[in-house]
């Protein structure tokens, strides 16, 4: 780990895309044949293919919740929105075999040059499928596997259906029922028992498309006494028309693994990002969720921890940057299901200009359970007069024995601190970033040293004139 690891929050570095011409098109909007094109093309089995269609009717069903979040919601246009594009390709083992038109893209990126200098293994998406996958040699050698969901689903049956949509229920909302009638790539890991893989496992999802969804669907396994670290990075373009994207990420972790999952998103903010994560973990387990949110027009992202077996651990560490017109409503679910069970949550956000950062947060303890215990903290800093923070914690503690504190502060900076700062050598945007900077860098320490890709300058971004 290093201390003095920065986030990079350069929206300029994910703006382009290429003209493409795709091999498979599911067309615009949804119905059931374009479900049963995508299971076509994907060739499914037949289980995957009810599998769809039933998620499909429960999508229906389901009411967008804007009860409780953003209206904004309610400018998805699903009927306008591209479900399915893809140049037809296997995912490549080989970086010189990807095409020309992908390569292209993740060279810009600085994927492979990642690959080289300290990841276990790469996987690469672009739009609806993967373009790139690749394991360390060694790492495979441990029994590890680590491919796409497709191929998890066909080749490694007998772990992928045990889990599978297990532990995030179809219906549990109305995006995690649309990505399961229409899901397209992600990754499928599982980590042998006793394996402790060394180095990150990562996977980069990359939109190029106009008005198109993309709907990753990511399985993490490590069975008994296993560790693997798990990094995501996610970009797109900036479009005039809306861009969606609808994961569903499910984890779990059988007695004693650790699992670490590292998200940093860096959306345009056309992109409504709306996902669904969640991790389930066995007796004297660990699931620790780390997640960078910066960019999209509205970010929906609550990751959580079931935590069922005793002396489980879950933990979320979360950052959120809203800029104007941006909203980002995070948090995090803690659910203790055995006794001696411990969660954490810390939860930072930084508004600019006219951005909402919203936290909202639900911790349940039931009355039969003994010695759990929680921790939740929410920090939010506004750098404007007009910037908007909400927190919406939802605690349940019941029983004896069982402990739960809360914490949260509300801060803004000044203009006396940037002037102040400014008469000592420093541009405004160099005195915003070092105010921004103290605030996370507790949280920073805890993100890889070597992610790059979206972690290199700390706040580098257009802070001149933000403090009004």
């Amino acid at each position: 780990m290093s201390t003095d690891t920065k986030i990079d929050i350069d929206r300029s570095r994910g703006n382009f895309s290429y003209d493409m011409d795709y091999a498979y098109d599911a067309g615009v909007g949804l119905s059931e044949k374009t479900i049963d094109y995508i299971s076509e093309v994907k060739e499914d089995p037949e289980w995957i293919r009810q599998f769809r269609k039933d998620a499909y009717r429960k999508f229906l069903e389901k009411p967008l919740p804007t009860h409780w979040a953003s209206k904004d919601l309610e400018n998805i246009l699903f009927d306008k929105i591209r479900y399915y594009l893809s140049q037809g390709q296997q995912p490549k083992r080989s970086w010189e075999e990807v095409p020309d038109e992908v390569k292209r893209t993740f060279e810009r990126l600085g994927i492979p040059e990642q690959e080289r200098k300290f990841l276990a293994g790469v996987e690469a998406q672009f739009d609806s499928e993967s373009a790139y996958s690749n394991i360390k040699q060694a790492v495979g050698e441990q029994g590890v596997l680590f491919v796409g969901s497709t191929e998890g689903l066909k080749k490694h049956p007998e772990i992928f259906r045990k889990w599978f949509g297990k532990v995030i229920p179809t219906g549990d909302n109305k995006f995690s029922a649309l990505n399961s009638a229409v899901f397209s790539g992600g990754s499928f890991i599982y980590v042998p028992p006793g394996v402790k893989v060394k180095h990150p496992l990562q996977a980069y999802f990359r939109i190029n498309a106009e008005s198109f969804g993309q709907f990753e669907r990511t399985l993490i396994i490590a069975d008994e006494g296993s560790e693997i670290m798990y990094m995501e990075g996610c970009t797109a373009p900036k479009f005039e028309t809306a861009t969606l994207h609808s994961a569903v990420v499910e984890l779990v972790a059988l007695p004693g693994a650790k699992i670490q999952y590292v998200t940093v998103q860096n959306w345009s903010p056309n992109v409504f990002n709306l996902v669904t994560k969640r991790g389930l973990a066995h007796e004297a387990s660990e699931i620790k969720w780390i997640d960078c949110n910066i960019g999209s027009r509205l970010t929906m992202k609550y990751p959580g921890v079931v935590m069922k077996g005793r002396k489980a651990r879950g933990e979320v560490i979360s950052i959120a940057l809203a800029g104007d017109g941006q909203h980002q409503d995070t948090g995090a679910k803690m659910i203790h299901a055995a006794d001696e069970t411990t969660s954490n949550i810390v939860s930072k956000s930084i508004s600019i200009g006219e951005g909402r950062a919203t936290y909202r947060g639900l911790v349940h303890v039931p009355k039969h359970l003994k010695g759990c215990k929680n921790n939740t903290e929410c920090d939010a800093l506004l750098i404007n007069s007009q910037s908007r923070t909400d927190t919406y914690p939802t605690i349940t503690v019941r029983g004896q024995g069982n402990a739960c504190q809360h914490e949260a502060s509300v801060s803004q900076v000044s203009a006396e601190q940037i002037f102040y700062m400014q008469q000592r050598g420093l541009t405004e945007g160099e005195a915003m970033s070092l105010s921004v900077n103290g605030f996370v860098n507790d949280l920073v320490r805890q993100f890889p040293m070597e992610y790059s890709v979206e972690l290199k300058r700390l706040i580098e971004l257009e802070m001149e004139g933000s403090v009004g």
